[in-house]
């Protein structure tokens, strides 16, 4: 984490949790295949790296309203990395290890966005009633 935390965003904890969850998305594809650079590299990385940037970009909405849409498209993007996650194991690019590690700091980040829309929201628990990235 940085040092200079000037923007409010920054001292988020779902977005600090987000921006480590990156760097080790961005670690584990180095690992893949050279041939799926364009492919699942690609759509993992920009999948992870929506998280945090929806998390910051909505932070300078002016309303709350506007902030928890774009927390949304971040929730949505925590899903998606869910499926890259298991598709990556299921073809070999992901040792069993490293893919549940990812998903346990991938479910944190999930609850920890989910819990600040309710927060936000003034909702006392999941709007679907389910915990994000729970094994469901």
């Amino acid at each position: 984490m940085s040092e200079h935390q000037g923007y409010r965003f920054e001292r988020l904890v779902v977005w600090q949790k987000a921006m480590d969850f990156s760097e080790k998305v961005y670690a584990a594809t180095r690992r893949f295949p050279k041939d799926e650079v364009y492919g699942l590299t690609s759509q993992f990385r920009r999948a992870a790296t929506s998280i945090p940037l929806n998390i910051a970009e909505g932070s300078a909405c002016k309303t709350r309203k506007e902030f928890i849409q774009f927390l949304h498209i971040a929730l949505r993007s925590q899903y998606e990395v869910v499926t890259i996650i298991r598709l990556a194991k299921r073809l070999g690019h992901l040792p069993e290890s490293d893919s549940a590690a990812l998903e346990l700091d991938v479910a944190e980040v999930g609850r920890l966005l989910q819990g600040l829309i309710n927060s936000l929201s003034g909702q006392s628990g999941p709007s679907n009633n389910q915990q994000p990235g729970a094994n469901n």
